[in-house]
């Protein structure tokens, strides 16, 4: 074959491969910048004065839509509208949106995909690993990605590393990673090299926060601060943090059971620091989102369940076929 022929061949594959790579791409965020009904869905849902909630649809009778974003009313069984993008974890807040999804075509690994109400794709970051949790501020202002760069589960301490990383959501672009900041207990530095960090949840300022640290095989609530790059140590045994909307508050799950290899979801006091735990028993790895100010909802063995935050009640099934919920709030 002559070296032409080669170039021709080449650059014929080359075309092909790139315009491959261009149809995985909107395949994958399902025509996010169309302007269609179903793209709109989001932006009616986030400005109506109604709460509604965002989630992971995972209906498997229909495997086509598996993963796909939904809209659901806010009451328990509510409806569905499903809208044209796929994540494997999902958070929404003011306006701005985070999708953990896997690359296409050239972009291998998972990206965090920046996104508005009407899905329009404003900034992607690269992460390496697998997508465990995600948030955005209250404001909008910043997101968390958390993703395990090995291992896959919580549940044996030292078994797993994950990395937290901290996105600029207007400028499309990574901050730091939480393995960055100072981190400080009982006023000494923490410089042990097993720390890992996941499960943020931003105060109304997006300047503090509240994260889990893990080292030496204990578990810590961290309270942090984006312009300081510090967190300090508040309390111990508080994985997955949530803070209430009125900031008094924080969901959490917690190790009980034989040898802590289960959690239960319990509620902390801020001013008090006293837990009361939740009426929901079964086992539940999930970081919670709070529906209101007495509801929190959670994914568990592929549906939403709900339970109130008092310890009162009983758990209801809140949206089947469905995980990763957030709240859309005015």
């Amino acid at each position: 074959m002559s070296d032409r022929r080669r170039l021709q061949l080449f650059a014929v594959l080359v075309v092909a491969c790139v315009a491959g790579g261009a149809v995985a791409i909107v395949s994958a965020t399902g025509g996010a910048g169309e302007a269609g009904a179903p793209a709109g869905a989001l932006a009616r849902a986030h400005a109506d004065a109604r709460p509604a909630l965002l989630v992971r649809n995972l209906d498997r009778t229909r495997p086509r839509e598996f993963g796909q974003l939904a809209i659901a009313q806010a009451s328990p069984g509510g409806a569905r509208s499903l809208v044209p993008m796929r994540c494997e974890r999902v958070h929404f807040s003011a306006g701005a949106g985070l999708c953990l999804a896997r690359g296409s075509g050239f972009a291998a690994g998972y990206r965090a995909r920046i996104f508005g109400p009407r899905l329009d794709v404003r900034g992607e970051v690269a992460l390496a690993g697998i997508p465990s949790r995600a948030r955005v501020s209250p404001d909008g202002r910043y997101a968390t990605a958390t993703m395990f760069v090995t291992g896959h589960s919580y549940a044996d301490q030292g078994s797993f590393s994950t990395t937290t990383t901290l996105i600029d959501v207007a400028r499309g672009r990574r901050i730091a990673e939480l393995e960055d900041f100072r981190t400080t207990r009982r006023g000494r530095l923490v410089t042990a090299d097993d720390v890992n960090y996941w499960g943020v949840t931003f105060r109304r300022d997006s300047d503090r926060f509240y994260a889990t640290l893990a080292t030496g095989g204990r578990i810590h609530l961290v309270e942090g601060s984006v312009s300081q790059r510090r967190m300090r140590v508040v309390h111990e045994t508080v994985e997955c943090p949530s803070l209430s909307p009125d900031e008094t508050r924080i969901a959490f799950k917690k190790r009980v059971g034989p040898a802590g290899k289960r959690w239960r979801i319990h509620v902390l006091d801020l001013r008090t620091m006293h837990e009361t735990a939740l009426a929901e028993t079964r086992n539940v790895d999930d970081q919670v989102e709070w529906l209101d100010g007495s509801t929190v909802l959670y994914g568990l063995d592929e549906d939403v369940w709900s339970v109130p935050a008092d310890g009162s009640g009983a758990p209801r099934r809140h949206a089947a076929d469905a995980d990763s919920p957030a709240a859309l709030r005015r």
